[in-house]
């Protein structure tokens, strides 16, 4: 680790702290949902976005954002991420870098990207961290302050110097688990646990006892390497939307 941390509260320090330690913890099931918001509160921001690379079509896909509008990002991912005048060249740097160090803010004041997509959220300045393992993209963090607020500096650049290596690590680990994993019965067990239901109800539904449910629950938990319902549930959505 080489960054060097600045101007941190003590309540800072202690989500610094806490975001490491669940970067640490085995089984984190989705880095951006559990961490970015996180993320955005220590680096004192005003939005996150946040893409993976898909190769087979050339483009970011699987956006997750704070603070910017849905409208928007369907637009970035049709028009605007093909006409950016800075994030490709940002890619190239693979570590925590200001917008500013590829593309000055006079001349990105100038673009369409800035002009029709940024300041539709009123985004003005930001830094990008993009990740990668030996030949592997990883997904991207993308910050973003409004004009009213400082530019971004060492202190930011620093703590995501620190948090990058345990970021990569987090997201390299992540279960690879998907539906098809479970067998027909599983998946409607699993899909009326993320609706809500409880297991007498899900019994009576599908027209199983109430003991061939929980059979059925245990091997969803399993197989989708989730500790309980709660985890297995918010999953399921995740994975079937």
């Amino acid at each position: 680790m080489t960054g060097h941390i600045y101007d941190i509260t003590s309540e800072e320090a202690r989500l610094f702290a806490d975001i490491v330690g669940r970067l640490s913890t085995p089984g984190l099931l989705d880095v951006r949902e559990n961490i970015f918001p996180d993320v955005l509160r220590l680096l004192r921001s005003d939005a996150v976005a946040s893409y993976v690379w898909n190769p087979k079509t050339n483009s970011y896909d699987k956006p997750y954002v704070i603070n910017q509008d849905p409208e928007n990002i369907r637009k970035y991912q049709t028009w605007y991420q093909f006409r950016d005048p800075m994030t490709r060249k940002l890619r190239d740097l693979w570590r925590p870098a200001y917008v500013d160090e590829v593309i000055s803010k006079q001349d990105l004041s100038k673009t369409e990207f800035y002009n029709d997509f940024l300041m539709k959220d009123d985004l003005d300045h930001g830094v990008n961290l993009f990740m990668r393992d030996g030949g592997k993209e990883l997904a991207d963090l993308r910050i973003w302050r409004r004009p009213v607020r400082a530019d971004f500096g060492e202190r930011e650049i620093g703590l995501l110097e620190v948090l990058a290596p345990y970021l990569r690590k987090a997201i390299l680990t992540l279960p690879d688990v998907s539906l098809s994993l479970l067998t027909d019965r599983e998946r409607d067990v699993a899909l009326l646990v993320a609706r809500g239901c409880v297991d007498k109800d899900i019994a009576r539904v599908l027209g199983i006892g109430f003991a061939t449910v929980r059979t059925h629950l245990s091997r969803c938990l399993e197989k989708m390497a989730c500790s309980n319902r709660s985890e297995l549930a918010a999953l399921v959505t995740r994975l079937s939307h």
